[in-house]
């Protein structure tokens, strides 16, 4: 797994590299150094540019120039002020250096020179804003960063494009797009949302240092990136010595009737994704409904309240089934009652595997009265549980419904609020988003995110329904909680890769994720192994 380090924590391990022996203008070497071979290495070079600001990622800019031009490459530097007059002394220094060689500058240039200079470019190299980087780019970077984007040359932004925050993943104007970025030391959190999926292209991470992966496991991660071999350890290895019982058994219990179609696709999806035996339980008046839909799936119908809700007298009932199964979902399509809200109470205190999702976490926050980090005797269990918000649902959890978390790190740091007050190992807050994070006490994994034809009603259900299939058929110990929800996001996510490419990017409803499931747990199962004999 990749180390996921907060901005500011990448600030502590330069430090510590210093104390190690690495200073800080080797790192600006080495880093120049490194997007200057990246550079090269995106294929018939001979002119570059390269875009540069005030400080240290400037800096970098600089080196990169350098080494460019002794490389034979025609190179260009972009800068808003001489470089007499950087006011970091290690910057000034590289810049001076540069010049010194032979390296051109253009001291801020009007738009026509930059975007004729532009015409006549290979690779564009950004160092305009480093990590530190927060707000809106003012002028004239804010015109600059228009010109790039409109150029049509391909872009490699050093560290993080600039416009956009490392932390947040959100840029407040214009930012640079890139096809590719090289980061420095680390993935920072930001990378990996929200706009930063669109705009920093492909990542390559420049560890710059042997003592860098030690050091950052000391400065302690946000969180960790997986990678397909990290997989292995939640992976059932296939046999052929199994029946419908030994696959793992798993009970869904959602449906209202209002909702009737998300209690369905949930345990279409345990289905598809390897449980080798799924009931449905659902309020009494839609079971007939939904019974002539689903041949391979027993229905049953519970008793309900004139709403079409769940009534407190399908706990016991409720309860029993869940007791027989190797792992049960709550939540799907249930809507949120006295009754409902019972249900979910019951479950929680049942002795099963059991994954919270949809309208089961609105119980719960019905429960708590939206502080369920106050209540942490409610979800301290002894068997796995498995809650799987979105945005808006992590916000209702911790009494942020009007400012829900709008990040990855706002949602690693509800999520976080959660895990910390239950203490226990058997709980993963598995919080969904554009990119999702995995969350227990001991480790947060970031699973590769999926495609935006995710964002489609119902494809929540279906992911609860993987949850809940991996749950019941992998054995895994509390501790790999974490690794086995981002399992079943990659999962979600290779579906929904190859429904796309059936029904288009925007054409994917929930639904057509089923038929892939297996295909793609299949798939993933298979580059598993394959990445772990690589790693040996």
């Amino acid at each position: 797994m990749q180390p996921v380090l907060n901005v500011e924590d990448v600030r502590t391990l330069e430090e510590r590299l210093t104390g190690v022996g690495v200073s800080i203008s080797e790192l600006m070497h080495r880093a120049g150094s490194a997007a200057a071979n990246e550079a090269v290495g995106m294929g018939d070079v001979e002119y570059v540019t390269v875009f540069t600001g005030f400080g240290n990622n400037g800096g970098d800019g600089w080196v990169a120039a350098e080494e460019l031009l002794r490389k034979g490459i025609h190179v260009t530097v972009i800068t808003p002020i001489e470089a007499d007059d950087i006011k970091g002394d290690l910057a000034r220094m590289v810049a001076q250096s540069a010049l010194s060689v032979g390296v051109e500058a253009r001291v801020a240039p009007p738009r026509s020179e930059v975007e004729e200079l532009l015409e006549h470019t290979d690779v564009i190299i950004d160092c305009m804003f480093g990590t530190g980087f927060h707000g809106a780019a003012g002028t004239p970077f804010d015109i600059w960063i228009e010109c790039v984007n409109a150029s049509g040359v391909r872009v490699l932004a050093v560290d993080v494009p600039s416009g956009l925050s490392a932390q947040t993943g959100h840029a407040e104007g214009p930012a640079v797009v890139a096809d590719e970025t090289i980061t420095m030391l680390t993935l920072k959190p930001g990378l990996l949302s929200d706009q930063g999926r669109d705009l920093c292209g492909a990542i390559v991470v420049a560890p710059l240092a042997e003592q860098t992966e030690q050091l950052a496991i000391e400065v302690d991660p946000v969180a960790w990136r997986a990678d397909l071999g990290d997989y292995q350890a939640v992976i059932t290895p296939p046999t052929n010595a199994v029946d419908k019982f030994s696959r793992g058994s798993v009970l869904v219990v959602g449906g209202s009737s209002r909702f009737t179609g998300a209690p369905m696709m949930a345990a279409l999806a345990a289905a598809r994704a390897g449980a080798g035996y799924v009931t449905l339980a659902v309020p009494e008046p839609i079971a007939p409904i939904i019974q002539g839909r689903m041949m391979e799936i027993p229905v049953v119908g519970l008793p309900a309240e004139p709403d079409g809700c769940f009534s407190t007298r399908a706990t016991d009932a409720v309860v029993r089934l869940a007791e027989k199964r190797s792992a049960t979902l709550v939540g799907p399509g249930m809507r949120v009652s006295s009754g409902t809200v019972g249900v979910v109470s019951a479950l929680l205190n049942a002795n099963t595997k059991l994954v919270v999702d949809a309208d089961g976490l609105n119980c719960i926050s019905r429960l708590t009265s939206g502080q369920v980090d106050e209540f942490p005797e409610l979800l301290r269990r002894n068997e796995h549980i498995v809650l799987t918000p979105h945005r808006a649902e992590l916000g209702r959890l911790v009494g942020l419904a009007d400012t829900p978390p709008d990040s990855l790190t706002a949602m690693l740091d509800a999520a976080r609020r959660i895990a910390w007050s239950d203490g226990g190992s058997e709980l993963c807050v598995l919080a969904k988003g554009s990119a999702s994070a995995c969350v227990s006490v001991e480790a947060a994994v970031l699973p590769k995110p999926g495609p935006s034809s995710l964002a489609t009603a119902g494809s929540g259900d279906v992911l609860g329904g993987i949850v809940a299939a991996l749950m019941a058929c992998s054995p895994v110990e509390a501790t790999d909680l974490p690794m086995l929800a981002a399992f079943a996001c990659e999962i979600h996510g290779q579906a929904a890769l190859m429904a796309a490419e059936r029904y288009g990017s925007r054409g994917v409803m929930a639904g057509d994720l089923l038929d892939y499931l297996g295909l793609a747990r299949d798939a993933l199962e298979e580059r598993s192994m394959m990445a772990g004999l690589e790693y040996e």
